[in-house]
């Protein structure tokens, strides 16, 4: 099993794997916690290289511990002042 984990400004983004077959993607709010039922196959997760990324966990527990601790130490306003900036553009001129 594995999780990965995007925090933006009003929701939480997961995407997970569970015995190497995709679970596919979750959002919830930031005053919740994620279950297996929040999760759907066929939604599409932001990329890994996106800024919101927060972090991979080994199990869906350890996530919602991890958001727990996180929310608890940091304001909401700390925690989900994350600015997303869009990376530049990778596309090459053409000649």
């Amino acid at each position: 099993m594995g999780f990965a984990l995007w925090i933006d400004r009003d929701t939480l983004w997961a995407a997970g794997t569970h015995e190497y077959r995709p679970m596919g993607a979750a959002v919830v709010g930031t005053g919740s916690a994620f279950t297996t039922r929040d999760f759907r196959r066929y939604l599409q997760a932001p990329p890994r290289y996106d800024p919101r990324f927060a972090g991979l966990f080994a199990s869906l527990g350890e996530l919602n511990d991890f958001l727990r601790r996180h929310t608890r130490r940091r304001t909401r306003s700390r925690l989900l002042n994350i600015n997303f900036k869009a990376p530049k553009s990778r596309i090459i001129p053409p000649f």
